[in-house]
C-alpha cells in the first residue's frame, strides 16, 4: 500500500547513517563498574555461588577491593545489559557532568588512565555579561556509534542527540549485540550561558517575532517528511550559530584549523527538567594521545574570542543580502536559516552537527536591518573594567 520512489544506483539518498555520539564521562559512583568492566573476561560467568572463590583463586580481582559480592554481581549485571539501566536522556547526563567539576587549578593534570577531565575555570576578571561558566576540558574520549540508517530521506535527530529508530528507519545489530563505532581523543572549551538571560532574552517581543518568523519557514520545510526534525526553538539558532562564530574565532589563535574544530549543542527548554544552554566546542584525533592543549588554553580568552566573534558577526560579505534573507519566503527554498550564508556563519560540514542548518546571527549580535533587541549580545561582550 505503500507509494513507490525512483532510485537511482549509486544515488546520494540511497544511503543516509545515522551516528549518534557520547562522550565518555565516568559518573561519581561508577568506579566499581570500571573496575569491573576491565575484569570482564574472568567475571561473565560469576554468580553467587562462584564469585566468593573467583576472588580468592584470581590474584587480580584483588582490585575489586572492599567492594561486597552483591555490588560486584550488580555491576555485571549492569555491563551484560547496558540497554535495561536507566540514564537520563544524552546530552542532559553530559551536561550535568560538565556543570558539577570541581574549580580549576594550575598543575592539577589528568592521569594517564583518565577518560575524561575537566575543570571549571574561574576567571580573574570575571566573566563577560550573558556567560554563566567556562569549563576547561583537557582530556576527551567521544566514541560514535552507527545505530541504523535510512534511504530517500535524511535522518533528524533530536536536541539530545539520539534517533527515533520508528517506521522507515533500519536498525543495525538486531541479531547481535555490537555496533560498529570509533573513538576519538580531544580536548575541549565548554561554555554555558546564564540561564536567566537566556529565558529574558527569549521573552522580548522582537525574538518571540523572530521565532514566528522561523517557525513558519521551519513548517515549511518539514511539511511532510517523514521524521522531521520539530522545530527547535530560537535558543537553538542562538545557540547553534554563536558557536560556528567561536569556531571561526578561535581557529585565528588556536592552532587548529576551523575544519579541525567540531561542536557540540546542549540546548533544552525552559520548561524542560534541565534547562539546557551551551555548547562545547571540541577538537580530537583517533590516536591515544589526544591532542596538545592549545584549544583548552583559549578557554581562559574566553572574552577576546567572544568580542571577536561579535565584530566578526556584525557584517557579513554578502550584507545587505544575507541581512535581509527572509526563510517563510525564499524561492531557493533556504528554510532554515535566517541571516546566514558562507560569508559568515557556515562551517566546514565535519565541524557542524546540523550541515549548516538552524543559524541565524542576528539572534546572536546586531544586524542590518533587524531591531538591536532581538540580538542576545545587543552590545560588544565584555566585563568591568575590560
Amino acid at each position: 500500500d505503500q507509494r513507490p520512489r525512483l532510485l537511482m544506483r549509486g544515488a546520494s539518498n540511497a544511503y543516509f547513517a545515522q551516528v549518534v555520539s557520547a562522550l565518555s564521562i565516568p559518573e561519581s559512583d561508577s568506579q566499581l563498574v570500571e573496575v569491573v568492566r576491565e575484569h570482564m573476561d574472568v567475571l561473565t560467568n560469576a554468580d553467587a555461588s562462584n564469585l566468593a572463590t573467583l576472588r580468592i583463586a584470581i590474584p587480580k580481582l584483588k582490585a575489586l577491593g572492599d567492594a561486597s559480592d552483591a555490588e560486584v554481581l550488580e555491576a555485571v549485571a549492569v555491563l551484560k545489559n547496558p540497554g535495561e539501566s536507566e540514564r537520563p536522556p544524552l546530552r542532559t547526563a553530559e551536561f550535568e557532568q560538565f556543570m558539577s567539576q570541581p574549580d580549576y587549578r594550575t598543575g592539577v593534570l589528568p592521569a594517564p588512565e583518565d577518560k575524561f577531565f575537566a575543570r571549571r575555570y574561574v576567571s580573574p576578571v570575571g566573566l563577560p555579561t550573558g556567560i554563566g561558566d567556562v569549563i576547561l576540558a583537557s582530556k576527551l574520549r567521544e566514541v560514535s556509534v552507527q545505530v541504523g540508517f535510512t534511504r530517500l530521506e535524511p535522518p533528524s535527530a533530536d536536541l539530545q542527540g539520539e534517533y527515533d529508530l520508528g517506521v522507515g528507519h533500519c536498525r543495525l545489530g538486531l541479531n547481535t549485540r555490537w555496533l560498529p563505532a570509533s573513538e576519538i581523543w580531544g580536548e575541549g572549551v565548554f561554555l554555558q550561558l546564564e540561564e536567566k538571560a537566556v529565558q529574558a532574552w527569549e521573552n522580548r517581543p522582537e525574538v518571540l517575532e523572530r521565532g514566528k518568523l522561523l517557525e513558519a519557514a521551519h513548517r515549511l520545510w518539514a511539511g511532510d517528511k517523514e521524521g522531521a526534525m520539530p522545530f527547535p526553538g530560537v535558543r537553538f539558532y542562538l545557540l547553534h550559530s554563536l558557536s560556528h562564530l567561536l569556531i571561526n574565532a578561535i581557529a585565528i589563535e588556536c592552532g587548529y584549523s576551523a575544519a579541525a574544530l567540531s561542536e557540540r549543542i546542549y540546548c533544552a527548554p525552559r520548561n524542560d527538567e534541565v534547562p539546557m544552554a551551551a555548547i562545547l566546542i571540541s577538537t580530537g584525533t583517533p590516536g591515544s594521545e589526544g591532542t596538545l592543549g592549545g584549544l583548552v588554553e583559549q578557554g581562559k580568552q574566553i572574552l577576546e574570542h567572544l568580542q571577536r566573534s561579535y565584530d566578526m558577526g556584525r557584517l557579513c560579505s554578502n550584507d545587505p543580502v544575507c541581512a535581509s534573507h527572509d526563510p517563510s519566503n525564499d524561492p531557493t527554498r533556504r528554510y532554515q536559516e535566517g541571516a546566514a550564508c558562507h560569508g559568515c556563519l557556515y562551517v566546514a560540514e565535519p565541524s557542524c552537527e546540523r550541515f549548516n542548518r538552524y543559524l541565524d546571527r542576528a539572534l546572536v549580535v546586531p544586524t542590518m536591518g533587524h531591531p538591536r533587541e532581538i540580538a542576545f549580545f545587543t552590545e560588544r561582550p565584555s566585563v568591568e573594567g575590560k
